[in-house]
């Protein structure tokens, strides 16, 4: 019996088959693990240029922080898991034949069937795409909470990045019965350059990026950017941000934050002494459990008290 298991392990090795990794496992045998087919290689930062590390306990990513080895293997482990049961966590966005379809596509924590969605989107100053931090983590946390979560792998560039989040959007609404989730209610989120996507889609809607009109979030959750605009159109926003950030000032968020609840609009920021850019999750720092806030900021935002200018406006500095 133990050489029968031997032998389907070598099997599995030659064949390009990790069913479980470890913070050991390479970055590169995850890129190339056979069960993620194709899109392995989606899973981290297209360029190399932009992380250091070749293992999962040491993966490092330009312009981020807290970095936890323990989330990364648990996020892999689960797209395995996923796959290993049959589920499909990938999905291309645009079609085969289309040039805009290589290196695109969404990333699919399921939650509940038929719960209401969340796009999470990755920051990476619009040059790459950091999402193994950045909005895969954000994704598993919120399916555990039984939202369908999607992550979002976009093409470098501010318009390209809003075009294939448009139509992630519009993809979503088209194949709500497939995906079984519920389109009304949905949030949009991010971070760093992730946010301003989810602020510019809040604000300006799928047409203004070549999609049909589809409505729009009931919220907008943004971490660490420096977005000045205010439009008058944004929705309900909640943001979070540390005060030792060099990329995007606490003072011009929460000032943006004031000038969205000046036009009627709930908005939320929340500041934490000490940090600096790109926190994530914020596991083990001041900013842990911030996700779990912003999730009641949405379900306040969906509630049937949204259909107006209605909640009270609060900024927290917590220290």
């Amino acid at each position: 019996m133990l050489l029968f298991f031997l032998l389907i392990n070598l099997k599995e090795a030659k064949a390009g088959i990790q069913n479980k990794v470890n913070e050991n496992t390479k970055i590169s045998d995850v890129i190339n693990n056979s069960l993620f087919s194709d899109y392995g290689r989606l899973i981290f930062p297209l360029n190399s240029s932009y992380y250091s590390g070749d293992t999962l306990g040491n993966l490092s990513l330009t312009w981020y922080s807290n970095i936890k080895p323990a989330k990364t293997v648990e996020i892999v482990n689960y797209m395995l898991s996923q796959v290993q049961e049959g589920n499909k966590i990938f999905y291309r966005i645009y079609p085969e034949n289309d040039s805009r379809c290589d290196n695109t596509g969404l990333f699919f924590f399921r939650g509940n069937k038929d719960a209401k969605f969340a796009i999470c989107n990755a920051g990476g100053g619009f040059v790459y795409v950091g999402a193994i931090h950045d909005s895969f983590p954000h994704a598993l946390e919120l399916s555990k909470k039984g939202y369908n979560a999607f992550a979002l792998i976009y093409r470098p560039g501010a318009d390209t990045a809003c075009e294939d989040l448009s139509r992630a959007i519009a993809f979503i609404h088209e194949h709500a019965a497939e995906l079984e989730v519920d389109t009304k209610n949905y949030s949009l989120w991010g971070g760093s350059a992730g946010a301003r996507m989810a602020a510019w889609l809040g604000a300006y809607g799928t047409k203004a990026f070549g999609e049909k009109f589809y409505p729009r979030p009931s919220a907008v959750i943004m971490q660490y950017t420096g977005l000045l605009e205010v439009t008058g159109n944004e929705g309900p926003t909640y943001n979070c941000v540390g005060t030792l950030d060099g990329i995007a000032n606490y003072r011009t968020m929460q000032n943006r934050i004031n000038r969205i609840k000046a036009n009627g609009t709930n908005a939320e920021i929340e500041i934490f002494e000490g940090l600096s850019h790109g926190f994530g999750l914020g596991e083990g720092t001041i900013a842990e459990g911030w996700l779990d806030r912003a999730v009641n900021f949405w379900e306040l935002s969906s509630g049937p008290a949204a259909s107006g200018h209605f909640l009270s406006f609060n900024m927290r500095r917590r220290e």
